[in-house]
Formats: C-alpha cells, structure tokens, sequence
C-alpha cells in the first residue's frame, strides 16, 4: 500500500514545472490500472504495511478515488487553458488524493479520524479558490463548520475506546460490542453530517453550487461515501445500541430522502437539483446500513460506488452546459437538443442511471437497499415507492426541461461537444453499467 503513496508524495514536484497538466493525468490512469491489478485476499485485510491494509470495501472506494480524480483533472481544462493557479490546483488535487487513499486504506481508527478531517482543507480550498460566485466563502463555511462540530464527538469517541481496548485496530474491534448511547451518537454524528442525512445537510447543495466542476465531482463522488464507509467501519462496535435505536435514522432517512425528493421538481439551478438527488439517494444508503443486515450493507456499498460515477458525470455534464452558456439556470438552458445531440445522448444515460434503470450499479444497489429496508419493516415499503417514483420524476423533469423547448435567443456563439467531453463521459457511464456484469463477486465476499 505504501508504494501508491510515494508515487502520490513524488508526484507532488512535478506540479510545480510548467506543462504538467496531462502528464499528471496519466500517472493517474496508470497508478489506476497498477491499483487495479493488485493482488487481494477476498476475506480479510491483505496488503499490510506500515497500519495501512486493504479489504474489498477500501479497494472499491479507493478504486473509486483514483478513477475521479483522472476525470477531474480532464474535466478541469479550462482552468489549464485559462493558466488560471493550474500548478496550485493540481499540487491541492494530489494532496487530496492522498488524504483520501489514506483514509480508506488505514486500519487504525485515530489515523482513519485524522485523514478523514485532513480531506476537508483541500475541498475547502477548491471550493473557495476555484469556485465561481461570491458566495463561495459562505459555502466553505458551511461545509467546514457542519463537519467539524460534528466530528469532534468522534475524537472524543475514539479516545473513549482506546481506553476501554488498549489498541486502535479495526479489524480487531469486531470482537467488541458497545452498548453505551452516548458513545454510539458521539461515534456516527461525524459520519451522518457526512452522508448527509436529512436535517444536517444544508451544507452539501451550498458547497456544490459554489464549487468549480472538480469541487462538485469530488464531493459528489468521494466526500459523501467518507461518511458511509465510516457507518460501515463503525456498526461493527454499536450492533447492540443500533438493534434499540436504530430506527430513528431509518424513518428520518426515509422520509427526508422523500421530502428531499419533492424539493428536487422546485430547484431552478442543474448544479442545485443534481446535488438534492444525491442527498434523496444517500438517505436510503443510511437506512440500508442502519437496518444492519447484509442486503443492507452489501447494497449501500454498491449504490455508494454506483451513485459516486453517476452523480460525478451529471455534475460534469452540467459544467459542459455552464461552459458554452455561462449560466446553469433551466430557464436559460432549454433546447439543448437543436444545439448538441449527441450530448443529450449522454444526459439521457446519465439520467437514465440516475433513476436507477438497467444495467446500472444504482439499479442493483437500489434492489438490495430495498429488500433490507422491507425485511426490516413492511410499512417502509410505502416511502420507498415514493422515493423512487419521484426520482425518476425529477431526472425525466431535468432532462425534458434542459433538452426540449425553444432554445434561448440570446445564445450568440456556441460550438458542440469535443472529443475530450465525450471521452470524459464515457468514462463515467461504462464502469458504471460494465461493472453490473461481475457484481457476483460483491455478493460472495461481503
């Protein structure tokens, strides 16, 4: 594992020398394809080193990582043609990378706290130096203050622990069992404000409407499953509280993914509406692993992948958008289909996978997340019919309004889509629908 770390760390000086833009993007494909190859053991951690160590969830997400920050390097072009700080955005990209690497692939629980935090300061960054308005410095405030108070419990929570264990390993930890509550709210508050459940997510649709397009992938893609793969880690030590109170999660998560829904057909913003969704679908993720049965965790995980590539392409296909038209507004951006066909191929798959359609990852995690939500309780059958009707009622409400209807008058030069956007997309939509193919694998180990 450490080796994938030093080529991070060395990485980091080539930054700072002149037309480095693409080289970098390829380094990351290729310690893509190296990660890919790894050797792993199915059943337990594999690849120790140094406390860092790998099992099927780390692999998948931090496959996860490297694959969106490739694509956000190539969806961030611009800021290279423009020479606008593209040495500093690249060394805050790598610098992210590696605090996610090692927030996956540590198996001491302080180290996973202290990357999990790290991770915040280069999102920080991006939001408030590339973003587009002034209220980005809002935002950034937003994102720093939910997520830090909630996550100082967690630290609290930790130490708790290490007093009780004497040691930090989480493999170890599956042979302990707290049934303490204030321990189980201080250990999962950091991750739910993470996710974010419905209540403590007023930060994520501000981050990601003031975030450049790189900001907004990341943050859909990878910040959001930080928290779930926290939960995932965590339930481990809190299966005794969690069987008493963990309902609670489940109804707010239920009915905030359905409120959330609702709210998605009132946004007028792409970038706002996509960020809702991904909100409506990490809900069912939080009630999927607070029912704590395997169909639960075994589809939160998948939707988790699923939903990090689909979110991250809709975000970029919203950029395509903001980049001809300078605006992100759907009064402004309608007829899209008389000037870019080809791309509204594109937003229909996108969207198509958004509402869950075959043969995407959200389709099979979405089926698994509602054979446990049910399991556990019949009635929750009535707000998940309502979660997924109106999911694909706001993505066909998207895409009907962005590609139909008269085009705007006022757009005076426009030019269609390149090469690089296309190849971009593509590599968001076929692992996505691909990856269904070998999805026994996910069955047989977790």
């Amino acid at each position: 594992m450490m080796k994938f770390l030093f080529m991070m760390i060395f990485l980091m000086p080539l930054c700072l020398k002149k037309n480095m833009f693409w080289l970098i993007q390829y380094v990351f494909m290729m310690m893509m394809f190296m990660f890919m190859n790894m050797n792993m053991n199915i059943m337990n951690f594999c690849n120790l080193s140094y406390n860092l160590g790998c099992d099927m969830i780390s692999y998948g997400l931090i496959l996860l990582s490297i694959w969106i920050t490739f694509l956000m390097i190539m969806a961030s072009e611009n800021l290279n043609k423009n020479n606008f700080f593209e040495k500093l955005f690249l060394f805050n990209l790598i610098f992210l990378m590696m605090m996610l690497y090692l927030t996956f692939s540590t198996m001491n629980l302080f180290m996973f706290y202290l990357f999990f935090e790290s991770s915040l300061i280069p999102t920080l960054m991006l939001i408030m130096g590339w973003g587009y308005q002034p209220e980005r410095i809002q935002a950034g405030m937003y994102l720093l203050f939910y997520t830090l108070i909630a996550s100082l419990p967690l630290l609290m929570g930790i130490f708790f622990i290490y007093q009780k264990m004497n040691f930090m390993m989480m493999y170890m930890m599956k042979f302990f069992d707290y049934d303490l509550i204030f321990l189980y709210l201080s250990l999962i508050m950091a991750f739910l404000v993470k996710m974010p459940m419905y209540f403590v997510h007023l930060w994520l649709p501000k981050a990601h409407v003031e975030a450049p397009v790189s900001g907004s992938m990341i943050l859909a893609a990878i910040m959001l499953k930080l928290g779930g793969y926290g939960l995932l880690r965590m339930m481990i030590i809190l299966q005794k509280i969690n069987m008493k109170i963990g309902y609670i999660w489940v109804v707010i998560s239920l009915i905030g993914g359905f409120y959330i829904s609702l709210k998605c057909f009132c946004q007028i913003d792409m970038k706002s509406l996509i960020a809702y969704s991904s909100v409506a679908h990490m809900s069912i993720v939080i009630g999927g692993i607070m029912t704590m049965n395997y169909w639960g965790y075994y589809g939160s995980y998948i939707l988790m992948i699923g939903h990090g590539l689909c979110s991250s392409g809709m975000f970029c296909l919203s950029n395509i958008n903001y980049e001809r038209l300078n605006s992100r507004s759907l009064f402004l951006n309608k007829g899209m289909m008389n000037f870019m066909p080809t791309m509204s191929l594109w937003w229909f798959l996108m969207l198509s996978s958004n509402m869950a359609a075959p043969p995407s990852l959200n389709l099979m995690g979405e089926i698994s997340l509602i054979n446990s939500l049910v399991s556990w309780s019949w009635l929750s059958m009535i707000m998940l019919m309502l979660i997924s009707f109106f999911s694909a009622g706001y993505s066909l409400y998207l895409y009907s309004y962005t590609q139909h209807g008269k085009y705007n008058l006022g757009v005076y030069s426009f030019y269609s889509g390149i090469s690089r956007e296309y190849l971009m997309l593509m590599l968001h939509w076929l692992p996505l629908n691909i990856l269904i193919l070998k999805i026994d694998y996910g069955m047989i180990w977790f």
